[in-house]
Order: C-alpha cells, then structure tokens, then sequence
C-alpha cells in the first residue's frame, strides 16, 4: 500500500479517491454506506475526495494515495461513466499510480462477474494493488450488504492512515 513517505514531512493529508456511478437507489445506498465507512470517527488523517465517474480527472487520480471505484452493472459492463474515466485517466496515471490501493463495489440486477473482470483488467494494467476483494450486490441490498460497504470503505481509508 502506497502513502507518500514525504507526506508526514511536508504535512500533506493522504487522499482516498471514491470514483463513482451511482444512476439508481440501490448503487446510491451502497454508495452512501461507502462514504460512511470511509469517514467514521475511527479513520484519522485522511480525506476523502467523492467524484462522479464523469466528474473525476487526472489531477485527481494523481493527487489520491487510494481509490474506491462504484458502478452499476450494465449489461454485464461496467457503466459507460466509469469507462470513461479510465479512459481519460489510463495513460496520464500509468506510470505514476502503479501500487496505490484500491477497493471495487458493483451493484447488478443479477450477473455481475463481467463487470468485475473489466474493471479488474482495467486496475491490473495501472498496476493499482486490490486491498479488498470485489463486493458485488446483486437485488435491493440487505442490511448485510450495507455492512459489507461500509467495511470496504473503512478498511481502504484506514489502510491509508499516518502509520498504518
């Protein structure tokens, strides 16, 4: 897991980068469990910067230390919104993002695995480093599944704390 050495000398803030497509209720409310676990009183020392996947820039991707990527399944892809940030963002961050942590959430109305398989294709070939295995929703999410969204967003931001 990469946090910037220099960042504790310089006083700069780890940033996790939530990127995310959240077109319905459910991937809003997985989306809002994310966040949450992101930001609970427990983590210490680290922003958490929310773009829509269509919001989302180089700089930003640059300025994280970690990602959480959110999407939809859509015809057993990932949306066309977080395509397309990675198309914008593939080969201004290649070199400079290889080995930052990131975490998936795919919601589906059923197969998911296609979604997965492209956007892990797409993170392997940044070199980006799973912290956390894939968390696919298909249906409403039960309470369970909130829970599981929660810890996902928990444990990549406490991964990015000061001396962690």
């Amino acid at each position: 897991m990469r946090v910037d050495s220099a960042a504790g000398t310089l006083g700069r803030v780890p940033k996790l980068l939530i990127v995310h497509h959240t077109p319905s209720p459910n991937v809003q409310a997985m989306f809002d469990a994310v966040v949450s676990g992101a930001t609970t009183d427990e983590i210490e020392g680290v922003e958490v910067v929310r773009r829509p996947a269509l919001g989302a820039t180089v700089a930003d991707t640059l300025d994280a230390d970690g990602y959480i990527l959110g999407t939809p399944a859509n015809l057993g892809m990932m949306s066309g919104a977080l395509k397309m940030y990675f198309d914008q963002i593939y080969y201004p961050c290649l070199d400079a993002t290889q080995g930052r942590p990131y975490a998936l959430y795919v919601h589906g109305a059923s197969d998911t695995s296609g979604t997965v398989r492209g956007v892990e294709s797409i993170v392997t070939g940044l070199g980006w480093e799973k912290v956390a295995a894939p968390l696919s929703v298909t249906g409403e999410p039960s309470k369970e599944d909130l829970a599981a969204c929660w810890e996902l967003g928990a444990t990549v931001a406490a991964g990015l704390m000061p001396d962690s």
